[in-house]
């Protein structure tokens, strides 16, 4: 019997329109390729994991789904429009933690509110209040919302960007290292919170992940990437010895950077 309010899992034998369609995307930034040739999809209620090794193009693919980045070539759909046209409430979006400028003056619901608008509150309504936070709650971060981000943990910040994310219950959620500078409780935390959004909504997730126990365990498909794509499927088939060789040179070397985190964008 599926669970109270939970979304019954897609069948992969019944077509499906795919959340993202990516066909030969290629991006170069100025001189640089970032991406070359690059073809993958994400299908409805579908997990994807992205793996790189520094300078892969992964937070660039993040970017081009955005529409913050344009392609240079190719064509790219999410949720069945041009990147960027796609209605905002329907993507939800967690930067990496690291990259947040901790000393700037805001509160946590105040973070959270401006996943609703789009852009940083000045007033609160007594509604936005209301909404971010039940999305606080749901992370069991509901006694964050007055506390300035600057005092907030790695595991305190990342639930509320995860509560920013959620607010406006989106369909295609984008996590980029998400278990940064986290601990492995807190690691435990975050993953099990994503997996009950999914079951709940049915949303889709593409995550960029260092933690090949992560992409294991957690993805429906990996995509293995290093400016073009070198394996997409399944994690026995994506993670397996020699698209791992191909991705990272040896073998050992790149599965203790991978594992430690040490690997970057």
């Amino acid at each position: 019997m599926s669970e109270p309010n939970a979304v019954d899992p897609v069948d992969p034998a019944v077509p499906v329109d795919p959340v993202i369609q990516a066909e030969r995307i290629s991006i170069r930034l100025g001189e640089y390729n970032a991406i070359e040739a690059l073809d993958f999809d994400a299908r409805p209620g579908e997990f994807v994991a992205v793996l790189g090794p520094n300078g892969a193009g992964k937070t660039t693919l993040f970017k081009a789904i955005l529409g913050v980045v344009a392609l240079t070539d190719g064509t790219m759909s999410v949720l069945g429009r041009d990147p960027g046209a796609s209605d905002p409430r329907a993507i939800g979006y967690v930067p990496q933690v690291k990259g947040l400028d901790r000393g700037f003056p805001a509160l946590a619901i105040e973070l959270v509110v401006s996943g609703i608008r789009g852009s940083w509150p000045g007033r609160i309504t007594s509604e936005e209040a209301e909404a971010a936070r039940a999305a606080l709650e749901r992370v069991g971060a509901g006694h964050l919302a007055r506390r300035s981000i600057g005092e907030l943990s790695g595991g305190e910040l990342q639930r509320v960007y995860l509560a920013r994310s959620f607010v406006r219950r989106p369909s295609l959620v984008l996590l980029d290292e998400p278990a940064t500078g986290i601990d492995v409780a807190g690691q435990a935390d975050v993953f099990e919170l994503l997996d009950e959004y999914q079951r709940e909504t049915g949303a889709t997730v593409l995550m960029i992940t260092h933690d090949l126990g992560t992409a294991r365990h957690h993805a429906d498909r990996v995509l293995v990437l290093n400016h073009h794509r070198i394996a997409f499927g399944p994690p026995a088939e994506a993670l397996a010895e020699g698209p791992m060789r191909e991705a990272f040179g040896h073998l050992g070397h790149a599965h203790a950077m991978v594992m430690a985190g040490a690997v970057g964008n």
